[in-house]
């Protein structure tokens, strides 16, 4: 599982904590990217952020939908 983000954005804290809450259970791991550090990813996510992928694949934009999370990684 992979959040984009950036420092001080309290929507990618918010979803950081939710996906930390359910990654024992779920059994995935979380990759942080601060957007900040790469000219591209910032111009791509900055008005969306935090984008959360998995394997590649953006699922969730702004915020993070238990039920969905869940029925992606059925």
């Amino acid at each position: 599982m992979t959040i984009y983000g950036r420092e001080g954005c309290h929507l990618c804290d918010e979803a950081l904590a939710h996906l930390r809450r359910l990654e024992p259970e779920l059994g995935f791991s979380v990759e942080e990217v601060d957007i900040e550090g790469d000219d591209d990813l910032h111009a791509r996510y900055l008005e969306r952020i935090p984008v959360i992928a998995l394997d590649g694949e953006e699922l969730f934009d702004f915020f993070l939908d238990e039920g969905a999370l869940r029925a992606a990684l059925a």
